[in-house]
C-alpha cells in the first residue's frame, strides 16, 4: 500500500511541471538539511553533556585529593608534635630521676665535710685518714661528673638566687658588710640549677 503511495506521488511529481518538480526538490533538500541539523545539534550537545561530566568528575576528584592531602600533612604534624613532646617527657623524667639522687646524696657530703674537720689534728700519714680521704674525693669526682658544682659563697656578695640568709651579724671587718662571713650548709647546683640554697650568715 506505501508503495504504491509513493509510486503514485513519484508519478505525480514526474507529471508536474518542471518549475513545480524543482520546488518540490527544493522543499525536501531543506526537509533532509534540517534533518541533519538536528542529528547534528543533538550530536553536539551529546559530545558537550560528556564534556561536561569529564570535567565535573576531574574537579571532584581534585577536591577529594586536595582533602586527603591536607589530613596527610595535618596527621604528619601532629606525629610529629607528639614525637616531641614525648621525648621532651623522657628528658624530664631522666632529669628529674637523676636529680633527686643527687641531692639525697649532699647530706652525706655534709658528714664527710664534718669528720674531715674533726680530723684536722690527725697526721695525713694516718691509715683511716687516708682512707678517709681517698672515699671523699671519689664522692666528689662522682658529683662532678654529674655537673654538680659547690655554691660560691664565703666572703661573696650575697644573692637570693644562690643563697639563704639563716641570721644577721656585726661584721668581722668593715669590707665584709652586706657580704657572706659564715658558711652554715652548703649549697651545690646542678647543670648551673639550684638544687639547694647556701645557707649563710650575712655580715652588718
Amino acid at each position: 500500500m506505501t508503495d504504491k503511495k509513493n509510486n503514485s506521488e513519484h508519478m505525480h511529481e514526474e507529471n508536474l511541471p518542471k518549475s513545480e518538480q524543482s520546488a518540490t526538490e527544493t522543499v525536501t533538500e531543506e526537509k533532509v538539511e534540517q534533518e541533519e541539523t538536528v542529528d547534528s545539534d543533538k550530536h553536539k550537545s551529546s559530545k558537550k553533556g560528556k564534556k561536561d561530566k569529564v570535567h565535573e568528575r576531574i574537579e571532584e576528584l581534585e577536591s577529594k585529593l586536595e582533602d586527603l592531602s591536607d589530613r596527610h600533612l595535618r596527621l604528619q604534624a601532629e606525629f610529629d608534635n607528639y614525637r616531641k613532646r614525648t621525648l621532651k617527657e623522657k628528658a624530664e623524667l631522666i632529669k628529674a630521676g637523676g636529680e633527686s639522687v643527687l641531692t639525697a646524696i649532699l647530706p652525706i657530703i655534709d658528714d664527710f665535710d664534718r669528720a674531715l674537720a674533726t680530723m684536722a689534728e690527725i697526721t695525713d700519714d694516718d691509715h683511716a685518714k687516708t682512707g678517709f680521704l681517698l672515699i671523699f674525693s671519689k664522692f666528689k669526682d662522682f658529683l662532678k661528673i654529674n655537673n654538680v658544682t659547690e655554691i660560691e659563697a664565703a666572703g661573696k656578695e650575697f644573692d637570693v638566687d644562690l643563697h639563704e640568709a639563716i641570721t644577721k651579724i656585726p661584721a668581722p671587718t668593715p669590707d665584709l658588710k652586706g657580704k657572706i662571713v659564715d658558711v652554715i650548709q652548703k649549697g651545690y647546683l646542678l647543670n648551673g640549677k639550684v638544687i639547694r640554697f647556701a645557707k649563710v650568715v650575712i655580715g652588718e
